[in-house]
């Protein structure tokens, strides 16, 4: 038996109720001058103006970019890089969900290395170390915080597109569930719909022969005994409180177990990676504008099924850590709590037209790495009958 596993991580991570109130502190032992990238929403948020104070009182200079969009186009991080080379950071602290921790690497990335972020697409092109970034989530769902990958909208390619080196992970991330409780139901749905895909994934995705040298060779190297043990706490934490925090979202113990679900989901995914349900999402949400989040999760019961033969021994340990009474209850059990807590059961749901299955399935196939990740190997006639029965929602045709 080959006990092969590999973490990558934060130097530090925080988590806990109050624990953002140690920003001040942590910052003032990496940098003297904190550019902080969020959204205009939060950029007003009690909370943020906050932490900012703290890290005035702490002898830091703070200057704020709001600018943070969506899906993190590509060009936006361009300008924001531009903007804020005059102030001369020598810290970055991402503030806010996905997008914002997203947008926060690749900005940190830019005033480091310089470029463009077309320059540093794929697995391990980012050529060294990047000042320092801590990351502070208000959201549990991407798992941003941990992982070594930025995520970005690209128009001219029509699709997103990923950056993806250990260089990217903050060097400290503070994950803090208070932050969350203001998040409303349905964002809660998505983002934590999401980091349950993650943890599925990682726990599904191929083993690979643990050569020396895999991990310097690839970003994703599959399943191992390390992420496999942080993906199956994700799937306990996640299982049991993502319903409760969508239906009350000031239950503290809920948002608290659904925000260490989310971590450790990221911290599976960050070594292990995702597969078919990631791949197929780029496109559908290229075309469909839908929140990532949901259109993973509405492909999740397919791809699933489709990877079943091959996942039975994954499947019955999905079943214990969920508490379920065995491997065939699994896919099921998880079609009815998304469906409970609103995801589309569909990618007809989702607004994808009949006549954009064949260019989803081209598109999904040539996502390689995701693909090759994929426990059970899917060509393209596969592919396409895959998007097909997550069009009209008949799992049976994969069986």
């Amino acid at each position: 038996m080959n006990l092969f596993g590999t973490l990558r991580a934060p130097r530090e991570l925080l988590f806990g109720a109050g624990q953002r109130h140690a920003l001040g502190g942590i910052a003032a032992k990496l940098g003297h001058r904190a550019l902080i990238v969020t959204d205009t929403r939060l950029a007003v948020d009690a909370d943020l103006l906050a932490l900012v104070r703290r890290l005035e009182e702490a002898g830091l200079e703070v200057m704020v970019d709001s600018s943070t969009l969506p899906d993190v186009p590509v060009e936006s991080a361009i300008v924001s890089a531009a903007a804020a080379s005059g102030f001369a950071p020598d810290l970055v602290i991402g503030i806010g969900g996905g997008s914002c921790l997203d947008m926060a690497k690749c900005v940190t990335l830019l005033l480091t290395h310089g470029g463009r972020p077309q320059d540093y697409y794929g697995e391990y092109a980012v050529p060294g170390p990047v000042m320092p970034l801590i990351a502070i989530p208000t959201t549990a769902g991407t798992g941003s915080e941990v992982t070594p990958v930025a995520v970005l909208s690209d128009a001219e390619r029509s699709l997103k597109v990923g950056i993806s080196s250990p260089h990217l992970i903050p060097a400290v991330s503070i994950c803090d569930p208070e932050l969350t409780l203001s998040c409303p139901p349905g964002l809660t749905a998505i983002a934590g719909a999401d980091a349950l895909t993650h943890a599925i994934e990682a726990f599904t995705a191929i083993r690979r022969e643990p050569v020396p040298g895999i991990a310097q060779q690839r970003v994703f190297v599959g399943k191992n005994e390390l992420s496999d043990h942080f993906a199956l706490s994700a799937i306990t934490l996640l299982w049991q409180g993502l319903e409760r925090a969508c239906k009350d979202g000031a239950d503290a113990g809920a948002r608290e177990t659904v925000m260490l679900g989310a971590t450790l989901a990221g911290l599976a995914f960050g070594v292990a990676g995702t597969a078919a349900a990631h791949a197929i999402q780029y496109p559908v949400g290229a075309l469909t504008h839908t929140a990532h989040g949901l259109g993973v999760a509405c492909l999740m019961p397919y791809v699933m099924t489709w990877n079943a033969p091959l996942i039975r021994d994954e499947l019955a340990q999905i079943a214990h850590a969920a508490g379920l009474g065995g491997p065939d209850e699994v896919i099921p059990a998880l079609v009815s709590l998304f469906e409970r807590i609103g995801i589309p059961a569909t990618l007809r749901d989702l607004g994808l037209e009949e006549d954009r299955i064949d260019w989803v399935a081209e598109q999904s196939s040539g996502i390689a790495r995701l693909i090759q990740n994929n426990p059970r190997p899917l060509n393209p006639h596969e592919m396409r009958n895959l998007v097909a029965a997550a069009h009209c929602g008949d799992r049976s045709r994969l069986n």
